[in-house]
């Protein structure tokens, strides 16, 4: 397997934060049913209380809140497609990286502020102040430089690891639908 360079992802940057502001149809919505798992679908219910029915969220989360429960924040992953068609050269043979789905958008601070309100097919999202700084598992399946591109200096800002939302609006998305900004719930 080979794993793109730090020089290839530096390279790319520029074209990665030229990604739309607002405005993406989403895409390769997946589920997470145990770890290691994914099962793409067309269409995903999102609740409030449940997070994804049929997700690991609610029973095995990565991060709890400070009642024990699974973190609210955590609930929904998106990642940009550009940084997925940087990382994950070998689809055959390497685990999809598990987000909720994907869309070509900008997900930097600086566009997606915490708490920002994002609308998809008859749901809404809020973006967390969890970062997602990239797993282990994303250093073992995309490589070392996959994982230090994230967090370089300058780099958590941008968010190439995606963004993190809480459900706050119980809805329907499907593969297709639109990623916009809000400010109503």
């Amino acid at each position: 397997m080979t794993h793109v360079t730090r020089d290839v992802l530096d390279r790319a940057l520029s074209d990665v934060m030229a990604a739309p502001s607002d405005g993406a149809a989403i895409s390769m919505l997946c589920l997470r049913p145990e770890r290691n798992q994914r099962q793409f679908v067309d269409e995903i219910t999102l609740t409030r209380d449940r997070g994804i029915p049929g997700e690991r969220w609610e029973s095995q989360p990565w991060l709890l809140d400070d009642d024990g429960k699974p973190h609210p924040g955590i609930q929904v992953s998106i990642l940009q497609k550009r940084v997925l068609d940087l990382v994950w050269r070998d689809r055959e043979n390497t685990v999809h990286p598990g987000d909720t789905f994907i869309a070509d958008m900008d997900m930097s601070e600086a566009n997606l502020p915490v708490g920002q309100l994002l609308r998809v097919g008859s749901t809404v999202l809020r973006v967390s102040d969890v970062f997602n700084e990239g797993c282990v598992k994303w250093k073992a399946r995309y490589g070392r430089d996959a994982k230090d591109w994230i967090t370089a200096p300058g780099h958590p800002e941008l968010r190439l690891r995606g963004v993190l939302c809480s459900i706050e609006k119980d809805g329907v998305i499907r593969t297709g639908d639109t990623l916009r900004k809000t400010d109503q719930i």
